[in-house]
């Protein structure tokens, strides 16, 4: 499919303004459309622009709040409870990771939950800040029912991902950012808007038959990684981020493509602590431990043995020099949303 490109800084600018356009202020503007951009230069498109009309379509719905009074509760000099009212997930998560680690940096730990959120993206991206400050980070965030429970015929668990970072001692940090699923929705609804299949043994039918047809898997089931460990994952990041925090779990989160009757409530917990909690040599620690795993013999084929956010790393780094190409889909939304 043929793509336009767009450099990054005009395009940047159009999204802040359709963010203005529908009610955002200046900063809650630019702070979404930092996300969004992040996510085009790592290659997570189905994070990026193929959800701006998405979001945009539930500010006009008014089931996303586009001037929320957003409270933070003071648990302890750690701990931190966030009420988003119903902000967009951006901005929920910026002051979340902030907050946290602001914590950290006072008390060595850091734990903020929040409630009444959104989607916010890429868990990775807020890791980032946290590494930035020399923190170590958990990030768990649920979502829309996608996948279902081992032994159960629906679906109810979102794809919930999971995110760790790390300081590597290195400008590369350490992120595991990833969903519990095969596959993340995001990639099944970008291939479903552009017409394209789906990679086979991601995802079912309604009928409960594999297909790599991705509308038919946006109507059935996606399937976890590693069978019933993954459904467990998937059952502990609801339980943390959406049991502990207040928000929506057990399948109650609305999908934001298809179910405007109301907010999402998402839950998202950030948990940021010190490197020197234990031991004062971190990060020659961490460096001894990537060497030593990366000079293990290698499988054929293989040139170097990556640990997770190198390849992440390396493409925002080659995107960022170039203009981002974007499809006609996502052309015709920004035309719709710029009036």
């Amino acid at each position: 499919m043929e793509k336009v490109k767009l450099k990054t800084n005009i395009l940047k600018r159009e999204i802040i303004n359709i963010f203005k356009k529908f009610g955002l202020n200046d900063n809650h503007a630019l702070i979404s459309a930092n996300a969004l951009i992040n996510a085009e230069l790592v290659g997570a498109y189905g994070h990026g622009l193929s959800r701006l009309k998405m979001y945009c379509d539930r500010i006009k719905k008014k089931v996303i709040n586009p001037k929320p009074k957003i409270k933070i509760k003071k648990i302890s000099q750690s701990i931190s409870h966030i009420d988003a009212n119903n902000s967009i997930g951006f901005v929920a998560a910026d002051i979340a990771i902030k907050t946290s680690i602001k914590n950290a940096k006072k008390t060595g730990i850091g734990m903020v939950a929040v409630k009444n959120s959104g989607h916010y993206g890429l868990s990775g991206y807020y890791a980032e800040q946290a590494i930035k400050k020399n923190l170590i980070t958990m990030i768990y965030t649920n979502a829309p029912p996608a996948v279902a429970p081992h032994g159960a015929l629906k679906s109810l668990f979102g794809t919930n991902p999971i995110c760790f970072g790390t300081p590597t001692g290195s400008k590369i940090p350490f992120i595991l950012d990833t969903s519990i699923s095969m596959i993340n929705r995001g990639k099944i609804r970008v291939a479903a808007r552009n017409n394209q299949k789906i990679p086979e043994g991601v995802a079912l039918d309604k009928l409960g038959k594999p297909t790599t047809d991705a509308k038919k898997a946006l109507e059935g089931v996606q399937l976890p990684i590693a069978g019933f460990r993954g459904s467990g994952l998937a059952w502990m990041v609801d339980i943390l981020s959406g049991v502990l925090t207040g928000g929506n779990h057990a399948g109650r989160v609305k999908d934001p493509f298809d179910d405007f009757s109301g907010p999402q409530n998402i839950g998202h917990l950030f948990i940021t602590f010190k490197t020197n909690l234990f031991v004062n040599n971190f990060n020659n620690r961490v460096r001894d431990n990537i060497k030593t795993i990366k000079r293990l013999p290698k499988i054929k084929g293989i040139k170097e043995i990556m640990y997770p956010g190198q390849n992440k790393y390396k493409r925002f780094k080659m995107n960022s020099k170039k203009e981002i190409k974007i499809s006609e889909v996502v052309k015709k939304d920004l035309k719709i949303l710029k009036g």
